[in-house]
């Protein structure tokens, strides 16, 4: 089955008609079962990740098996940024805001610019109406590029509005609560509730 039609069998979800095979019903399902699999177990971060920030461009642009390779590249990265990365540097980020939207939206940037095809999305085209190639894959190393560019134009955009906004805050409010506030906890120092009542 030529992956362009399982694309297009997915997206109206149905069956191929006849279902030629065992064994391609069982790669169907090992296909689409498995990355859905390890979303849900949620392995960590690292999986989580994937569909959120990696997944949604390459899904315009790339071919069916491809986000497999993005999605553990991604899966990886995320994680070592989350559970390494992040203790040995020592930064604040409750959210894994930076090691997950950051590096995982980065990473799906850059791999989009090498696996986009034109045999998925043919929106790129001469004058002539011919399509053009798209990405690595397709012989246009130069959208790689591109793609690095967009992505440390969006990195700058990030950085320069977060001090602001930050330096905005601290101004106002202050960035960081005491210590004693923090041992104690937020929800009753700051908001005056508790969230979890442990005595009970």
């Amino acid at each position: 089955m030529r992956t362009d039609h399982l694309i297009d069998l997915l997206a109206q979800g149905a069956e191929p008609v006849p279902a030629r095979s065992a064994a391609r019903r069982l790669g169907l399902a090992l296909l689409v079962g498995l990355p859905m699999a390890a979303i849900m177990l949620e392995v960590d971060y690292g999986f989580r990740s994937d569909l959120a920030e990696v997944a949604t461009w390459p899904a315009f642009w790339v071919k069916l098996l491809f986000p497999l390779l993005i999605g553990l590249a991604a899966g990886l990265l995320c994680y070592f940024m989350v559970a390494i990365l992040k203790g040995k540097l020592g930064y604040d980020d409750s959210l894994d805001a930076f090691g997950v939207h950051g590096a995982g939206g980065t990473l799906g940037a850059i791999l989009t610019g090498v696996f986009a095809t034109n045999e998925v999305n043919n929106a790129l085209k001469d004058s002539a109406g011919k399509a053009q190639a798209l990405g690595l894959v397709d012989g246009n190393g130069g959208q790689v590029v591109n793609q690095l560019i967009g992505s440390a134009i969006a990195w700058g955009l990030a950085i320069v509005g977060t001090l602001i906004i930050l330096k905005i805050c601290d101004i106002a409010f202050g960035l960081r609560v005491e210590s004693d506030e923090e041992t104690q906890g937020l929800d009753l120092s700051m908001h005056g509730e508790e969230a979890y009542n442990l005595e009970s």
